[in-house]
């Protein structure tokens, strides 16, 4: 049985149901933290992949295998506490320069920053904040301290056909390399900056920096760039414009939707690629860092 790109035994799916009955009031976190520990699901860092098991544990019991624990009032709360407003966030005043004119700050969120990326994703993306998943990086981009952009990187999507096929690899190299692609989960220019090609300007300069911003926080660097673009909203002008290559659409299903039950509005798929030979990289029986 196969969620989250994982390949589940039957004493895997036995030891999580007794888990469950031996310990009633444990929470979903703790139980996906529990298992990652248990069978050394691990990320290339080392750090538990507890995020893509907590998907995997809600999957199983959509179709029937376990009775998850009740889900937490509190997390609902703490998540509007995260996502507050503030004054921080407000509007500010409209930049027209062109992109040329600005003096670009790219500026990695850390910590006791994290709110303030939340909130202005929440306010002013069209899909608001939701959590990113797996490895991520999250950026503030400013002109003379001023905020005008933000993007967030994070896991890359299980499976998808026009950039597997661009790739060419198999899906056991698929699955053993996947780490090694990132992806643009959140790219929002503030609503009263108006720069032209500034969309662009950004992502050029984010692609000249991302591997060793990745390497410096999870001990690898990644050889490829993805990102889906909602085609009822967007050309994904920017993306051609900083040398991204379309490879194709989407089926208008989830990200991690094995089985075509979450239906979501078709999407451009581009990818950009961070070295030179990089089917090298994914094309390999061996994991590559």
């Amino acid at each position: 049985m196969r969620y989250s790109g994982r390949e589940f035994t039957e004493e895997e799916i036995l030891w999580i149901k007794r888990t469950i009955e031996e310990q009633p009031s444990l929470s979903r976190n703790k139980l996906s933290k529990l298992f990652c520990e248990q069978f050394n699901w691990r990320k290339p860092d080392g750090g538990l992949k507890d995020m893509r098991c907590r998907v995997a544990h809600l999957r199983m019991a959509e179709d029937g295998l376990i009775s998850l624990p009740k889900a937490r009032k509190e997390h609902a709360k703490r998540r509007e506490e995260r996502i507050r407003r503030t004054l921080f966030a407000e509007p500010g005043e409209a930049i027209t320069a062109g992109a040329g004119a600005l003096n670009l700050e790219i500026e990695i969120v850390t910590k006791p920053w994290s709110f303030l990326w939340n909130e202005y994703i929440d306010r002013y993306h069209y899909l608001g904040y939701t959590r990113l998943s797996g490895a991520q990086l999250r950026y503030f981009v400013k002109s003379n301290g001023v905020m005008i952009a933000l993007l967030g990187f994070s896991a890359a999507a299980w499976k998808t056909n026009p950039r597997d096929k661009y790739i060419g690899w198999t899906a056991s190299e698929r699955e053993r390399n996947l780490y090694l692609i990132v992806n643009n989960a959140r790219f929002l220019i503030l609503p009263w900056i108006h720069s032209k090609n500034l969309g662009s300007h950004i992502l050029s300069q984010i692609s000249k920096r991302i591997r060793e911003d990745w390497a410096n926080r999870y001990n690898y660097r990644p050889v490829l760039l993805e990102t889906f673009v909602d085609k009822e909203r967007f050309r994904g002008t920017c993306y051609k414009a900083a040398n991204w290559i379309y490879v194709g659409d989407t089926q208008g299903r989830g990200k991690w939707d094995a089985k075509n039950e979450y239906k979501k509005s078709v999407k451009s798929i581009w990818v950009y690629p961070l070295v030179k030979g990089f089917r090298r990289y994914l094309c390999t029986r061996e994991s590559s860092s």
